[in-house]
């Protein structure tokens, strides 16, 4: 059986899902009905490579509210399981999840706010959707993108593993910024830690305003995620975070920011000497910790032997140790990017789709 999706959130990773479903000519997945945040188009056949252009012409298309979105998706209810897709970062759209959950239909996002922000609201999402028969939610593009990190840790929990710690590299900004300006390689080129930061914004690695990564809200969300996922309650009140931006700079404009980072390139410099004096580099690390009750992100050592210590690029890196994996599971590879993140999304709603089978 088919399973219809409708997608809140056209952009980069939106409109690479659909450029997916219709390169593989996919016969168990048809996109039927497209919203931005001002408006929408629906249909009761599977929309074409042309839905951009529908989109934007106007001529067939309605205001769009989550609301009037979700009334329009009745008939395409009635005839296929439906799965909404929630492609935006928007906490409006997340805190609906319920509302679609108790109307029948399934979710899937990369959004990571309703699985990292309010502990009521993931409650509430994890309580529609765990009875049997009830609408299914998936959202493994919430961490690492298309890595199989959620998967992997549901398997564990619900096989009855011990999770021990779960400690990664999530960001693949300070991946990238780290792998570049703590290492142990004796031929690479030293370089300051302003001058790495200002090559990732211009590589588009960055937010725009790269304190958005360097302030660790964003790893932070995400270990919140697998420890909610683990069974902890996790906030962030209860996570201890690491900001690594000058303090002096904290408020400046974006501008200020870049221009007086070098400043502080000393500062930076002397934590990494101090590193490599001993054998060791930095890295930007998520912990989870069920054990010590310690969960936290911060900017840490690791010994040249460590697998965090050979990373390349800014790919991300997720070490599991559990009862049964003493010796960490890893996984590693792309944790960002519209490609990875999209394939996440469509393997999410496949597997909606086996499920769904009658």
């Amino acid at each position: 059986m088919v399973v219809n999706v409708a997608i809140v959130g056209v952009g980069l990773v939106g409109s690479e899902f659909i450029r997916q479903v219709l390169t593989t000519q996919s016969k168990k997945v048809a996109v039927v009905a497209v919203a931005n945040s001002r408006q929408m188009l629906t249909s009761s056949t599977p929309l074409t490579a042309s839905w951009t252009e529908e989109l934007a012409s106007g001529v067939a298309t309605q205001p769009f509210s989550l609301d009037a979105f979700t009334a329009s998706l009745a008939t395409s209810k009635a005839a296929h399981p439906t799965v909404v897709l929630d492609c935006t970062s928007n906490e409006t759209v997340a805190a609906y999840y319920p509302t679609w959950l108790e109307a029948g239909f399934h979710v899937v996002t990369p959004n990571k706010k309703a699985f990292s922000g309010d502990l009521g609201l993931y409650k509430k999402i994890k309580e529609l959707s765990s009875q049997p028969g009830s609408p299914l939610v998936y959202h493994e593009s919430t961490v690492g993108a298309g890595l199989p990190v959620i998967n992997t840790l549901n398997d564990l929990v619900n096989t009855g593993d011990k999770i021990v710690k779960i400690e990664g590299i999530f960001s693949g900004t300070l991946s990238y910024i780290f792998n570049n300006f703590s290492t142990l390689d004796a031929s690479a080129k030293p370089v300051k830690f302003s001058e790495v930061v200002s090559v990732a914004k211009e590589l588009g690695y960055t937010e725009p305003d790269p304190r958005d990564d360097l302030n660790g809200m964003d790893v932070a969300r995400k270990v919140i995620i697998l420890g909610r996922v683990a069974g902890l309650d996790l906030t962030q009140e209860t996570i201890q975070v690491e900001n690594i931006v000058p303090e002096l700079l904290r408020n400046a404009s974006p501008q200020d920011f870049m221009s007086k980072l070098p400043e502080f390139d000393a500062h930076f410099e002397k934590l990494n000497q101090e590193a490599i004096q001993n054998g060791q580099v930095l890295r930007y690390v998520g912990l989870v910790d069920p054990v010590h009750g310690k969960s936290s992100v911060t900017l840490a050592r690791y010994p040249a032997s460590h697998p965090f210590a050979s990373l390349k690029g800014s790919d991300n890196i997720i070490a599991f140790t559990t009862e049964r994996f003493p010796n960490p599971l890893i996984i590693q590879g792309a944790g960002a990017g519209a490609a990875v993140t999209a394939f996440g999304i469509y393997s999410d709603i496949l597997k909606i789709a086996e499920r769904t089978q009658h």
